[in-house]
């Protein structure tokens, strides 16, 4: 288990890359499921996540070979996956307990095989996440669930078009009953949607497949079936968490750093809110320039659904603020156990107390290194943020948490002129 040994104090400089996104390459994949053949796919990130998919799509006889057919013979983001021919709809509990994600194959196998028997992913480290409303979609269009030893077992002649109305606005339950729809009989509409950039980006995918949706970005989905849908080409999102956790290392550090192929419309609510902690910023249509600034100034935070501040960007944003003057408050209502970076960031020095799901952070002047430990993805980006800052050394431990969400991130810092490196723990 490795750890990141980080010689904070240096503002970052120069230009950052961003990855294709995971959040849309996750439920992107799951979607060739319902097409038979040959899929293309480019800007697909090189994450731990991503590999474990991979083995998940595998077990049910997805073929894979890297590179695609267009560029480059072996470029290194593109990603050919052939799922002309599936020898199983079954998602072992050994998979889906290390990424919940694995749960978005329900709706495409039950589109496609008329069955699935899919692990139920339980809860995670910031806080249970139920898959109540993919299956109370399902069986609005006629599929018949049960549970099985820890198993959702899904059965069905055919999907029938439904009226769903979801009682929360689920990423994946938007993003399962959206996949499944697409093959259904007849016309589903999906009330209080998920709206998120990455719900978009598998709509447009489905669509370039021959789906036909409208609504597309709105909280309300209508989907008319088809009878097939075709594999076609397609290039996946930027990453939006990526490029705002550049964001926010480039303004903890007081650096000038241009973060090049950012997804700059789907990051409104984190550019205001630094924009509000005095961070200086040019934008075009895909590049954030940061220049250096002053002093910062703290600011109050509620996480929200899209277009509201993403849960995702809460720790690196509570970070920056370490480090602002005055006090901020941060309001978590995604989850119910997304503070645990807060004690690893008080060893670093931070002043910051917890009450229920509000945070309040009280700008220090400096932070101090010391030994850290990640306890969730974002908790670890967030704690690279903070040693950035730091003055002195700073280990951050498990940071395989780091390898789901963050492609060759310490390359990318060393490229803007961190001091880190990654050795064994």
């Amino acid at each position: 288990m490795d750890k990141i040994i980080i010689e904070g104090g240096v503002p970052l400089s120069g230009r950052v890359a961003i990855s294709g996104a995971k959040n849309a390459a996750l439920p992107i994949l799951a979607a060739t499921l319902l097409a038979p053949g040959v899929h293309c796919l480019s800007n697909v990130p090189p994450l731990a996540d991503i590999r474990t998919f991979k083995k998940v799509l595998g077990l049910m006889g997805v073929q894979f070979e890297d590179g695609g057919h267009e560029g480059p013979p072996h470029r290194h983001d593109a990603l050919v996956v052939d799922t002309s021919r599936l020898t199983g709809w079954m998602a072992p509990y050994e998979v889906v307990k290390t990424m919940r994600a694995a749960v978005l194959v329900l709706g495409p196998l039950v589109a496609r095989m008329q069955q699935a028997s899919v692990s139920l992913p339980g809860g995670c480290a910031i806080g249970a996440r139920p898959i109540d409303q993919h299956l109370k979609g399902l069986e609005a269009m006629g599929t018949k669930i049960t549970l099985n030893q820890g198993y959702v077992e899904a059965k069905v002649r055919r999907l029938k078009g439904a009226d769903i109305t979801l009682d929360t606005p689920t990423v994946t339950g938007t993003e399962n009953l959206l996949m499944a729809a697409s093959l259904a009989q007849g016309v589903t509409r999906l009330h209080n949607a998920a709206q998120e950039p990455e719900v978009t980006d598998l709509a447009r995918f489905l669509t370039a497949m021959g789906a036909r949706i409208d609504g597309i970005g709105s909280d309300t989905l209508t989907i008319t079936g088809v009878e097939a849908l075709t594999p076609a080409p397609y290039r996946i999102m930027p990453d939006r968490i990526e490029a705002g956790t550049y964001l926010a290392a480039a303004a903890i550090t007081k650096g000038s750093v241009t973060i090049a192929g950012a997804p700059v419309g789907a990051l409104s609510a984190v550019l205001e809110k630094f924009h509000e902690a005095g961070v200086r910023y040019k934008i075009t249509d895909d590049t954030i320039t940061l220049e250096p600034a002053g002093s910062l100034t703290g600011v109050d935070v509620k996480t929200r659904p899209y277009p509201g501040f993403p849960t995702d960007m809460q720790a690196q944003f509570m970070a920056v603020m370490a480090l602002a003057r005055g006090a901020s408050v941060i309001t978590e209502t995604i989850f119910e156990n997304r503070f645990m970076h807060v004690s690893e960031l008080n060893r670093l020095g931070a002043d910051i107390t917890v009450s229920g799901n509000q945070a309040v952070v009280r700008g220090k002047k400096q932070l101090l290194g010391a030994p850290v430990m990640a306890t969730d993805l974002r908790a670890s980006a967030s704690l690279v943020v903070a040693a950035l800052a730091a003055q002195g050394t700073t280990e951050v431990h498990r940071v395989y948490h780091l390898d789901r969400g963050y492609a060759n991130l310490v390359d990318k810092l060393t490229g803007l002129g961190a001091r880190l490196r990654r050795a064994p723990a």
